[in-house]
C-alpha cells in the first residue's frame, strides 16, 4: 500500500496536471469557462458580504494570499499567488508556506511578514492584486473595507469565527474564487479519503478520548472543534475528553487553559506542543508531568522544530499530508500504551 504522503502528492500532482491542461491559472486558453482561467466573472458569497472578481485581462489571477495558509489551499489548487502571508515564520526559502507546499511555487512572490498590527495597505497595494484571500483571518469588518478599497476580497466563510473557517470550507470558498469549484470539491474528496484510509488503518482509535494542546504564555490552551490539530484527531476517530469537552468554545478555535485547569489535558492520549518554548521546556513543565497521562507516556510530545507541528498548525490539504504520514503511528504508541 502506497504512504499517505505519496497517494495523496500523487492525487494532487494529477489535480494540478488537469487544471494545467484546462487552462486553470494562466494562459491563452480561454475555455475554462471561470474567473480562474480567464473566463467570466466570478462572485462569492461570504462572511463579510459578496465579492464579484473579474476574469483578468491577461487570463491569470494576481492574488495576494492574506488568510492563514490561504496560499497553500491556492497552490494546491493550482493558482501561484503573487504575495504570500507567511503567518508561520517559514521565510523566505519556501516562499511563506510550509516545506509540503514549497515545490509548488515556480516563481518569486512576495513574503508579507506576520504582523500583529494593522496590515501594510500601501504594500498590498502595490502589489497590484486581482483578488485578495483573507478567507482564514480574523473577520474585522474595517479591515475588509480597507483591502475591498484595493482589489476585490474574499473574507470567510458564512457563519465562520474568527481563524476559524474549517479547512474543508476555507477550501470549498478559495476554490470558488479562483473559479475551480471543481477542482476544489476533488481536492477536499482526495483528502477526506485519505484520512478516513489513515483512521481504518488504526481502529483503536475510535472511541479514545484525547485533546490536543499547548503551552504558550503564562499557561495553556486547548484545541477546540475548527482547529485541525483537534479536527484530525476527531476525523481519525478520537473522542474529546469529557472535562475539555465542557470548556471547548463553540466560537473560538482554542480555549485558553489556566494552571489551576490542567487537568483537562489528563485524556487517556493528549497531543501536546509548546508555542515559544522548546519541547524540553514542555517535558519539564512540572504541572504537566504531574498528569497521569504524561507520567504513563500516553502523551504524543511534539517538538517545535519538527516539521510535523509546523504542518499540524497550518491545517491545509498539503500540511494535512505530513500530518498524516507522521502522527498516527505516534498516537497508535500512546494507545497502546494505555491498555497494557
Amino acid at each position: 500500500m502506497p504512504t499517505t504522503r505519496t497517494a495523496l502528492t500523487a492525487s494532487l500532482a494529477a489535480l494540478a496536471l488537469g487544471l494545467t491542461a484546462c487552462g486553470g491559472g494562466g494562459g491563452d486558453d480561454d475555455s475554462g469557462g471561470d474567473g480562474g482561467s480567464g473566463g467570466e466573472a466570478v462572485t462569492v458569497e461570504h462572511n463579510l458580504g459578496t465579492t464579484e472578481i473579474p476574469a483578468p485581462e491577461d487570463g491569470e489571477l494576481d492574488i495576494v494570499a492574506l488568510g492563514w495558509s490561504d496560499a497553500e489551499v491556492a497552490l494546491a489548487l493550482g493558482h501561484e499567488p503573487v504575495a504570500v502571508m507567511d503567518w508561520l515564520g517559514f521565510g523566505e526559502e519556501t516562499h511563506g508556506v510550509g516545506p509540503w507546499a514549497a515545490d509548488e511555487v515556480e516563481g518569486e512572490p512576495a513574503v508579507i511578514e506576520r504582523a500583529d498590527g494593522e496590515l501594510d495597505y500601501e504594500e498590498i497595494q502595490a502589489l497590484d492584486p486581482d483578488l485578495i484571500l483573507n478567507v482564514n483571518s480574523d473577520y474585522d469588518e474595517a479591515t475588509y473595507e480597507r483591502l475591498s478599497e484595493i482589489a476585490p476580497t474574499v473574507a470567510g466563510p458564512e457563519g465562520a469565527a474568527n481563524f476559524n473557517p474549517g479547512w474543508q470550507n476555507q477550501t470549498e470558498l478559495i476554490a470558488q474564487a479562483l473559479g475551480e469549484e471543481e477542482a476544489g470539491e476533488e481536492l477536499i474528496s482526495d483528502t477526506e479519503s485519505r484520512i478516513e484510509e489513515v483512521a481504518s488503518e488504526h481502529p483503536d482509535f475510535e472511541g479514545v478520548e484525547a485533546v490536543t494542546g499547548s503551552k504558550f504564555g503564562e499557561a495553556y490552551g486547548l484545541s477546540a472543534a475548527g482547529d485541525l490539530r483537534w479536527d484530525i484527531m476527531q476525523d481519525l476517530g478520537f473522542t474529546m475528553y469529557g472535562p475539555a469537552a465542557e470548556i471547548a468554545p463553540e466560537d473560538d478555535f482554542y480555549a485558553d487553559v489556566s494552571q489551576e485547569q490542567v487537568d483537562v489535558f489528563d485524556a487517556d492520549v493528549a497531543v501536546l506542543f509548546p508555542i515559544g518554548y522548546t519541547l524540553e521546556d514542555l517535558e519539564d513543565d512540572d504541572l504537566l508531568s504531574s498528569l497521569d497521562v504524561v507520567s504513563e507516556d500516553r502523551a504524543v510530545l511534539l517538538d517545535p522544530d519538527e516539521e510535523l507541528v509546523q504542518a499540524f498548525s497550518a491545517g491545509s490539504p498539503l500540511s494535512i499530508e505530513v500530518v498524516l504520514d507522521e502522527l498516527p503511528d505516534r498516537l497508535q504508541e500512546a494507545v497502546d500504551r494505555g491498555q497494557e
